[in-house]
């Protein structure tokens, strides 16, 4: 393996950076936008509960605040509902922006990675078949091992930047589904949230729906 990666030229320095970038990313990204833990299934039943057996006061909007997410964006509608609809759709959506940038961190760089892998393995390339045409013009084709080494260059680079940056993009497309998803999950439990609480909408069918 290192004797490839030797063979590959100083090309395969960024390459290999940037192949640990993108495992480094996938992996914590993978780690950290699970539906558990942004956006629990049974939170906003929770929040229900406590509605109803008068349990929701400070303490428990700052628990709900601190668990998660999906909590700090519902926890901006309930400081916010004495105010009117409108009010609390605005707090809602200023806080859910924030988690979404939050959520897609990282996702940019893994996005370019995914774009740029595959250029360095093209630019390898190119500068392997520079260094074949070089030796043609200066010694002929005669030094069949020099050749083969320019080529072999260009094609381990190629197959190099292909192998970091497939990957690479089929994480930054799974994970910024997985975004996605989440995304709409939240919204669904906030409208709810601000239907119960503006009267739109009975309490115990939306706590139906969150299970």
């Amino acid at each position: 393996m290192l004797e490839i990666i030797q063979s590959g030229g100083w090309m395969m320095v960024p390459i290999i950076i940037c192949s640990i970038l993108a495992l480094g990313i996938t992996v914590e990204r993978f780690w950290t936008l699970r539906s558990v833990q942004i956006a629990p299934r049974d939170l906003l039943a929770r929040v229900w509960g406590w509605m109803k057996n008068h349990q929701l006061d400070s303490a428990r909007i700052k628990e709900l605040r601190a668990s998660s997410p999906l909590g700090r964006v519902l926890a901006a509608g309930l400081m916010n509902s004495r105010h009117g609809r409108q009010i609390m759709k605005e707090s809602i959506e200023e806080v859910a922006s924030h988690e979404i940038h939050e959520m897609e961190r990282y996702l940019n760089a893994l996005g370019t990675v995914a774009a740029v892998a595959p250029l360095m393995g093209l630019l390898g390339t190119v500068f392997g078949m520079i260094q074949v045409f070089s030796e043609i013009m200066a010694q002929g084709t005669g030094q069949a091992n020099v050749l083969a080494g320019g080529i072999s260059e260009a094609l381990i680079t190629t197959a190099a930047g292909l192998i970091v940056g497939i990957p690479a993009l089929i994480a930054h497309r799974s994970l910024q589904r997985r975004v996605d998803e989440l995304v709409v999950f939240m919204e669904q439990e906030a409208i709810k949230l601000v239907d119960v609480l503006q009267g739109d909408r009975e309490v115990a069918d939306s706590s139906e729906d969150a299970k």
